[in-house]
């Protein structure tokens, strides 16, 4: 993916770099040119997600956990948070690590970003939403979250990271903004992380049933990983604080998707249905209006394209972790 960048950042720290979406966005910050410091405690970031980015010019890799501080060599002007266990199964198995991650990491990340005067992005999510009362979700929406349930260490450690971020920018005057990322997927995902579009794709390779939670009508909203970088970095470039949501607008039910993953793979797997897990969402789907108003942003690749892409992507790399 090639991303054309309307400042001109030179130094980049990305948290969280050798993550899913936050090794894409080490590639794309340097195919712009920008230098980058990945920064990854690989407690679920992976090696192999930013091995190919190792011998290039103005990548340097630094192994730190955010929640016991941070030190940078090199200053940056752009600091982008993206640090923190994002999938189910991993935020199940480290829920005080997520919960720290999103206080004292985003604390010591925003403090790198205002002693540097650096521009600085938290990733944020869909997930502060809840299980929303309001479809499409925009960005004046409160949201509708258990604060005790099963997926609470996830949805607090973000939203409580919203208010830090916005605390911040008005006692230091931190240059900040808030993009609430909606149902990424792409290549580089885990077979086993618990999401729905790696979870399909990964049984429909192997022939296995695909595992659809409930009914199935409950929908997700999917962006092709390419365009969530796309529109992180357009938020970035503008100078907005947000929240600015980043996600596809279409809908799809989790039935509909199984039914797409098994026909874009050419697999023999049968769906079968298990127990909805507490607190599910029974719908997400972003308002993109600010972002297209604002950002000029919006999604470019369909469903189809984008499952294809990561179909291949899983035939290559494999499905096991």
């Amino acid at each position: 993916m090639t991303t054309a960048l309307s400042r001109n950042w030179e130094h980049a720290v990305v948290t969280g770099g050798a993550g899913f979406v936050g090794s894409h966005l080490c590639a794309a910050l340097l195919d712009a040119g920008v230098a980058v410091t990945c920064v990854d405690d690989f407690s679920t970031g992976r090696p192999e997600n930013i091995s190919p980015l190792l011998e290039r010019h103005g990548f340097t890799l630094v192994q730190a956990n955010v929640t016991e501080g941070l030190r940078i060599k090199r200053r940056p002007d752009l600091v982008l948070h993206f640090a923190s266990p994002a999938s189910p199964a991993d935020y199940l198995r480290l829920p005080l690590h997520t919960l720290e991650t999103g206080s004292l990491g985003t604390r010591h990340v925003l403090e790198l970003a205002h002693s540097s005067r650096a521009r600085f992005v938290l990733a944020s999510t869909s997930e502060v939403y809840g299980d929303p009362q309001q479809n499409p979700q925009d960005e004046r929406y409160w949201g509708n979250v258990n604060p005790v349930g099963p997926r609470s260490v996830y949805d607090e450690a973000k939203r409580f990271g919203e208010a830090l971020t916005t605390a911040h920018t008005e006692a230091e005057g931190t240059d900040t903004c808030i993009v609430r990322l909606f149902n990424t997927y792409g290549p580089r995902m885990r077979g086993h992380d618990g999401r729905a579009v790696p979870t399909f794709v990964r049984q429909a390779l192997a022939g296995e049933p695909l595992t659809v939670t409930g009914d199935g009508r409950q929908t997700r909203s999917l962006c092709y990983v390419d365009d969530t970088v796309r529109g992180i970095l357009a938020a970035a470039a503008h100078g907005m604080r947000g929240p600015v949501n980043i996600g596809n607008p279409t809908e799809i039910t989790m039935l509909d998707l199984a039914r797409l993953v098994v026909e874009l793979a050419a697999s023999p797997s049968e769906i079968r249905y298990i127990e909805r897990p507490v607190d599910d969402p029974a719908v997400r789907c972003p308002d993109i209006t600010l972002a297209r108003d604002k950002l000029g942003w919006e999604p470019q690749v369909r469903a189809e394209e984008g499952l294809r892409r990561t179909i291949a992507w899983f035939r290559e790399a494999g499905t096991e972790e």
